[in-house]
């Protein structure tokens, strides 16, 4: 799971698809969930510009172009996401998680 809504892993891409009229409707393909998730909601009219960087649990996430999770220092490892924060020069392991986002 991506954790965004109509955005599923295709490969080492991100594809959207969403139902107009009954139809299922395939919006594109990209590089990150992130951008994935925002063509979806741009498709859907949902899309409102972000004031800041994503926001989840009161914490302030930073998004990475750089990767394919969308998010700086998490990485997708088989069917999770990982995340990792470098601390006084040593790569330092924070969990496994469901969703990029958690």
């Amino acid at each position: 799971s991506t954790g965004y809504k109509n955005v599923f892993k295709d490969g080492s891409r991100f594809k959207v698809e969403h139902r107009v009229d009954g139809r299922q409707v395939r919006v594109g393909s990209f590089d990150t969930a992130v951008e994935a998730a925002v063509a979806y909601a741009r498709a859907a009219g949902e899309y409102q510009p972000p004031t800041v960087v994503a926001e989840a649990e009161g914490l302030r996430l930073h998004l990475s172009s750089s990767n394919s999770t969308g998010y700086k220092n998490v990485g997708e490892h088989p069917g999770r996401f990982e995340a990792k924060r470098v601390v006084d020069g040593r790569m330092v392991y924070i969990g496994s998680f469901d969703t990029a986002v958690e």
